[in-house]
């Protein structure tokens, strides 16, 4: 469980009363390896995941939809010419620069890499958000003062336009 580097000494990072705080920090942060150096001496804790079983996913059997043979799939399964934005950073979300102000983008506004499509507020500092990418606003998907995530999508974009 344990890789030292060099021998044991009082005060060192190989105190045995050190490595069991570790331990016990590993365990009480669900912690999978913890790496700790001073000077020239290092100790590695990694958690062994050989005594924890792997869960158990179980296929439920479904059968597939009757889809008769002269009614037309739907032609919006083709969304190759839509781009979404998506959050650069955690915040919150605002669609607008002030509660009296426009919304920054509607469904249907065009735009450009530089049009600002929403502020990002985070730490206390506000980040105007740009488009990235030209086309139409087709779906908002955040609502303003929402909590997102980074990575989250916010906008979906026609690239047609």
């Amino acid at each position: 469980m344990a890789k030292a580097a060099n021998s044991a000494s009082k005060g060192d990072v190989f105190d045995v009363g050190r490595i069991r705080d570790l331990i016990d920090l590993m365990e009480e942060r669900g912690l999978n390896e913890v790496e700790l150096k001073q000077a020239d001496q290092q100790i590695r804790l990694v958690r062994s995941s050989a005594g924890i079983p792997a869960p158990a996913v179980m296929a439920i059997p479904t059968t597939p939809p009757v889809i008769p043979a002269n009614v037309p799939t739907s032609p919006a399964a083709d969304e190759s010419h839509l781009a979404i934005i998506k959050a650069p950073m955690v915040g919150t979300f605002y669609s607008k620069a002030n509660p009296k102000s426009e919304d920054f983008v509607k469904v249907g506004s065009r735009v450009g890499p530089d049009t600002v499509v929403c502020i990002i507020e985070a730490m206390k500092v506000f980040n105007e958000i740009p488009a990235e990418i030209s086309g139409t606003i087709v779906e908002i998907l955040a609502s303003s003062e929402e909590a997102v995530d980074f990575g989250r999508p916010l906008f979906k974009v026609d690239t047609r336009s």
